[in-house]
């Protein structure tokens, strides 16, 4: 018998992840999002393959923002 599934098991958002910045060879820096989080339906902007961001923070702040373009 199937049991139907309550709102909050269908619509697990996924709004956060751990991920990381790095630095490569060539002394440019990358920032690693989960997949989880960026395929996610909520993800605040569709993204193909890559998408130009400006990235801010304040100082003082342990935050930073990342914005499309």
């Amino acid at each position: 018998m199937n049991h139907p599934l309550k709102t909050s098991e269908v619509m697990r958002l996924v709004s956060e992840g751990i991920g990381s910045i790095f630095k490569r060879k060539d002394d440019k820096y990358f920032i690693y999002l989960p997949k989880n989080l960026v395929e996610d339906t909520g993800f605040p902007f569709p993204i193909e393959s890559s998408v130009k961001v400006k990235v801010s923070f304040k100082l003082g702040d342990n935050k930073i923002v990342i914005e499309e373009c």
